[in-house]
């Protein structure tokens, strides 16, 4: 079901170079993206690499700017394409450290929160306008149990928890090509397709109160 395209506000955010890497390519797409997508304010947020500082961040920004979606952003080394997830799970278990040392090793993140929660954005939509504009993408069903499966299960929990209104997921995207100079069988997409595939996930957030019907699980 198509939304009209009234005025609303998104936040949308990209983690800070982590794991050794020189640039992050959430973070770097972010910035490109325009001021409004689809009669939208997008408002960008820069948030670092670390367990609870990352939620704090954004939960500072949807108290200062009410947004109506919130989206995060983050690298997902040696996928082909942009994925948005569909569930996050109630478990840190990081394989590294975060940019400040913490290493937490299947800690809940929330003992009140659910096993786990799915994300509330259209996500099938998203992939379908990103793969009708020539981007690669599809729907993940695990969004690993580092910085990025702590975000996208923290928002959703205070989302379950006292921001009702708000619609939230997170979308992966690959490595771009200057990161993979040394990696020569990991897949890469310029940080432009990279930004473009966000904004077309913005796009079709705003136009869509509902999800579409389409093929998008996986076998195994």
């Amino acid at each position: 079901m198509k939304r009209e395209k009234i005025e609303m506000k998104v936040l949308i955010t990209g983690f800070d170079p982590f794991g050794g890497e020189a640039i992050n390519p959430a973070l770097e797409a972010v910035k490109l993206l325009p001021n409004t997508i689809s009669g939208a304010e997008v408002i960008k947020l820069e948030i670092p690499t670390v367990f609870r500082k990352s939620l704090a961040k954004i939960e500072e920004a949807i108290e200062e700017h009410n947004p109506d979606i919130v989206i995060s952003v983050g690298q997902a080394g040696g996928r082909f394409g942009i994925t948005p997830e569909r569930v996050a799970i109630n478990l840190d278990d990081a394989r590294i450290e975060d940019n400040e040392g913490n290493q937490p090793l299947d800690i809940t993140i929330y003992e009140d929160g659910a096993p786990a929660y799915f994300s509330n954005l259209p996500i099938k939509a998203m992939v379908n306008e990103m793969k009708s504009n020539g981007i690669p993408a599809s729907v993940s069903n695990t969004a690993g149990t580092f910085v990025c499966n702590h975000v996208m299960y923290g928002v959703l929990y205070l989302v379950d928890k006292k921001y009702p209104n708000i619609r939230a997921g997170f979308i992966h995207v690959p490595y771009i090509p200057s990161q993979v100079v040394d990696k020569p069988e990991k897949p890469s997409m310029s940080t432009i397709d990279i930004s473009k595939g966000l904004e077309l996930s913005i796009k079709a957030a705003v136009e869509n109160s509902e999800d579409i019907k389409a093929v998008g699980g996986a076998i195994c």
